[in-house]
């Protein structure tokens, strides 16, 4: 089986999963908890096992580079990160909860990868800006930094569920009540962006390294470099104002959200404009 159908497969587990995951929540049965969880496992493990295949076709054909070099190559990657923080984050804390709310990420991603247009899933030689080790650093350090970011989407999107309901009645409604404690998810907000704030600032300094390796200029003011340091000082006036101002609660899963939407712009949408970093457009 190729590395693409396996990653067709992974796409559909994907959305599978994330279905059980809303059956868990709606229902409180565990059965579908641990269906979810034993999908959303197989799929990180296939869709490991297709990269790795994808990696290894890259070396038969004489190219030979990690499969991160495009914008298919990281989509996939991308997806896979988040699935790998998110089951690490369920398997520490215990709760299935926020798979209804991330997992259609990595679902979305993988999707995207697979069915948008002007995406090329082709494996081709590195152009020569890329020939460096500082690529394989630099952009797993970064999408670890996303996928941390992505998380604490999904946990600012429950606190904000929660709260509104909170504000409009003393006992939760419905499903509501089965999600995590407000105290919890500000606690869990705040853990998930201290991760993805540290992988983010090693991305942008190892991306320095390499900007210097391939360019000649540790920071050229590149679209990408720009919003990087627009979306890290975002996440460091989250952190500073935590520490600081004491913020809490509501203000940090509106944060988390705003944040987040950076984190996609800089990652998708700056693509898209002119600069060093147009070879990601596809």
């Amino acid at each position: 089986m190729s590395h693409t159908m396996i990653l067709s497969w992974v796409t559909f587990i994907y959305f599978i999963s994330f279905v059980l995951y809303l059956f868990r929540l709606i229902t409180g049965k565990e059965f579908w908890g641990r269906a979810a969880s034993f999908l959303a496992w197989g799929g990180l493990s296939a869709q490991a096992i297709a990269m790795i295949i994808r990696w290894r076709t890259s070396y038969s054909l004489g190219i030979g580079h990690i499969p991160l070099a495009n914008l298919y190559e990281s989509m996939v990657f991308f997806a896979w990160t988040i699935m790998l923080i998110y089951l690490i984050i369920e398997w520490r804390t215990k709760s299935k909860i926020i798979g209804v709310f991330v997992v259609p990420i990595a679902f979305l991603a993988m999707a995207y990868a697979s069915i948008a247009p002007g995406i090329d899933n082709r494996i081709e030689p590195l152009i020569p800006a890329l020939q460096s080790n500082w690529l394989t650093s630099h952009v797993i350090t970064c999408f670890m930094g996303y996928a941390a970011f992505a998380i604490a989407f999904g946990y600012g999107l429950i606190y904000l569920l929660k709260n509104l309901d909170k504000d409009k009645t003393e006992k939760p409604a419905g499903f509501l009540e089965k999600l995590p404690a407000l105290a919890t998810l500000d606690t869990l907000i705040y853990q998930s962006i201290a991760l993805g704030f540290v992988f983010l600032t090693i991305g942008i300094m190892t991306g320095s390294i390499w900007a210097h390796y391939a360019w000649g200029s540790y920071w050229s003011w590149d679209p990408k470099e720009t919003w990087s340091l627009i979306t890290w000082l975002i996440y460091a006036i989250i952190l500073h104002a935590r520490h600081v101002r004491g913020w809490r609660g509501k203000r940090m899963a509106i944060f988390a959200l705003i944040g987040f939407a950076c984190v996609l712009f800089t990652y998708l949408g700056v693509n898209y404009l002119p600069g060093l970093h147009s070879y990601l457009r596809t």
